[in-house]
């Protein structure tokens, strides 16, 4: 198939460092390429893919802005207005907006986000998109919507290592922000006795929250601050961590961090908010505790933790969470999507 993948102008494909959506983009668009569809990527020119690159902006355009969006993707579809593409995969709500003025092949779109009262209201102006959640918890919470699938991320297990026997320390992996639960995790550790390293960092919105209960948290002595990370430094922290930490306060879309610790080997110890009770398989990927105290009390030493199997979390998140199943989910979707648009060009032709 002939596929416009249109990432975000934010971000390169992959990210340095936090990108979300943007790695999502890039492991779909390694294995559409790995598959032999021919697969145009909009993205930014810093971003590296084996798919064709096109791009607006040389470089990411952060922080995030409106104006931005727009012009990315105006221009992205207007590329594949002039071109000849079997489907379009957006990141974007703008695009649903601006296909009315191009013509257009169907558009199949992702939505990373938290339910949004004023974009399900948004969605349900274009019924003929293909939308796609990725999780059943946030399909769940778009009623408005009549047709949509969901499709779990996936990641490239090859990516990442296992080891069967950690080290002390427990991680946080997640952007520095109240629904993040960053606060709550150093909290844990500490009442554990455990040390904590915390990666990530504080965007501009979170900045109150950072300087009230974050800063003399991060300055504890059981406390490693990383900072924004990249795989080079994920990958060894993930495989050597004790558990993942994930106390979050929200309803997670998602969490790739998750899946990124599953096929570590490394156990996510998570609050059942959002994705999370469909994600992670009690002691299988991890544990779901509902309080502060639980989770303390399980990553202490001497604790469950300490015989968990890290080879059987691993091989069962490379079953449910690896590349090769969200791009063969992704095809079925994509076929779908094209029908119509097949079937209107073959009459076209005998007419």
């Amino acid at each position: 198939m002939r596929i416009a993948l249109v990432s975000t102008p934010f971000v390169p494909v992959p990210p340095r460092h936090y990108g979300g959506t943007e790695l999502m983009v890039a492991e779909l668009a390694e294995g559409l390429v790995a598959r032999g569809h021919e697969v145009t990527l909009f993205g930014t020119g810093d971003s590296c893919t084996s798919a064709e690159l096109r791009y607006l902006y040389a470089e990411a355009q952060w922080p995030p802005t409106t104006m931005t969006d727009l012009n990315h993707v105006s221009w992205a579809l207007q590329q594949v207005a002039e071109g000849e593409f079997d489907v379009v995969h957006a990141q974007s709500a703008a695009a649903l907006a601006y296909a009315r003025f191009a013509s257009c092949p169907p558009i199949v779109y992702t939505l990373h986000h938290a339910h949004d009262p004023a974009l399900s209201e948004f969605y349900r102006h274009f019924p003929s998109v293909h939308y796609v959640a990725i999780s059943r918890a946030q399909a769940s919470r778009e009623t408005s919507l009549a047709r949509v699938e969901v499709v779990h991320h996936g990641l490239d297990p090859a990516k990442y290592q296992c080891r069967e026997r950690p080290q002390d320390y427990v991680c946080f992996v997640a952007r520095f922000s109240p629904v993040k639960g960053p606060h709550t995790a150093i909290d844990v550790a500490g009442a554990a006795g455990v040390p904590i390293r915390m990666a990530g960092e504080v965007h501009e919105v979170d900045q109150a929250f950072a300087e009230r209960e974050l800063a003399h948290r991060m300055r504890r002595d059981y406390v490693t601050p990383l900072g924004p990370i990249g795989m080079d430094v994920k990958v060894p922290l993930l495989r050597d961590a004790r558990a993942l930490l994930a106390p979050i306060e929200w309803e997670e879309p998602f969490g790739l961090a998750l899946i990124e610790a599953m096929l570590s080997g490394c156990p996510v110890v998570a609050f059942p908010r959002g994705s999370v009770p469909e994600l992670v398989e009690p002691g299988v990927t991890g544990f779901v505790v509902h309080t502060a105290e639980e989770m303390c009390e399980l990553i202490r030493p001497g604790g469950v933790l300490d015989d968990f199997d890290r080879r059987r979390c691993r091989a069962r998140a490379a079953e449910r969470f690896g590349r090769d199943r969200m791009v063969a989910d992704y095809e079925r979707v994509y076929a779908r999507a094209a029908v119509p648009e097949r079937r209107g060009a073959t009459l076209a032709r005998i007419a």
